[in-house]
């Protein structure tokens, strides 16, 4: 029995106690020592002291590789450079004929060598040689300054006439901003904005759906997209008004002309050169 009474004392005693410990009071903290806490602080790595986040920078390539549909002209409108300087670079000579699976590289690939000829000797001439030759350099002054003047021709200032009929709308994709977008009506006339030559016409360029580019001279080119149909193919000879395709969808469904006018590879605002009143 006496073993008994102790082990229910024991008991209570161990109840009691647990009772205590577990009695929910939270100690108490000066609110002055709260203040006081200094704040935990990371210390930068070396590797990452002082320095922001980067911008993420779009890598220019250095060469392009030719692909099926490519021509210079589409090459150089996609990356926006001007032919002349594509077809310097990389030793392409008019009319600018390009091969599957070549490089088009957007500098120089070699340094052109310059070499000079020596005079030669006179070697006691006549004069009747030297009167032949005479006429001759008129003749060759004569052939080059025909040469300009057929330049001249093709560099005459461009009659610019509107593409399509329709209202001048705005939209904010990257294609847009480089020139100027005409609603209209699915299927309705594309006409060519002024004479030239076809240069591309199929749907090669992202962004740009099925797209016709225009030569009108060494430095202008002008460009229309999203068509539903083109009518014109590569190497044919258009005047100005004349219908080219037809209009088609951009990738949200509107109905709609991107058109372009590109200076030197560079794009130009489009109303700068079309004429005021809509014909």
């Amino acid at each position: 029995m006496i073993c008994h009474s102790k082990n229910l004392f024991y008991l209570l005693i161990f109840i009691l106690l647990q009772g205590c410990a577990g009695s929910g009071v939270a100690p108490v903290t000066n609110r002055t020592e709260i203040k006081e806490l200094s704040p935990v602080i990371t210390t930068p790595s070396k590797n990452n002291k002082n320095k922001t986040p980067k911008k993420s920078v779009r890598k220019k390539i250095d060469c392009y590789v030719v692909a099926k549909g490519d021509t210079l002209y589409s090459i150089a409108w996609r990356y926006n450079y001007d032919y002349k300087k594509l077809a310097n670079w990389n030793n392409i000579a008019p009319p600018y004929i390009i091969h599957l699976g070549k490089n088009i590289c957007f500098k120089p690939t070699q340094k052109k060598k310059i070499t000079r000829l020596k005079p030669k000797p006179d070697n006691g001439r006549s004069l009747t040689g030297k009167k032949k030759d005479a006429n001759r350099n008129i003749k060759n002054d004569a052939s080059i300054k025909n040469d300009k003047s057929s330049n001249n021709i093709s560099q005459e200032k461009i009659k610019w006439f509107w593409p399509a009929r329709g209202r001048v709308v705005k939209s904010n994709s990257p294609t847009s901003k480089k020139g100027m977008d005409i609603s209209g009506l699915l299927g309705q006339t594309i006409k060519a904005a002024a004479s030239g030559e076809i240069v591309y016409s199929g749907s090669g360029l992202v962004g740009y759906g099925k797209l016709i580019i225009i030569k009108h001279n060494d430095k202008y080119l002008s460009a229309y997209a999203y068509n539903s149909e083109l009518l014109v193919k590569e190497g044919d000879v258009v005047k100005a008004g004349q219908k080219i395709s037809k209009m088609g969808q951009d990738h949200t469904g509107r109905n709609i002309l991107h058109f372009e006018i590109r200076l030197n590879g560079q794009p130009v605002n489009p109303l700068q050169h079309l004429p005021k009143k809509r014909a």
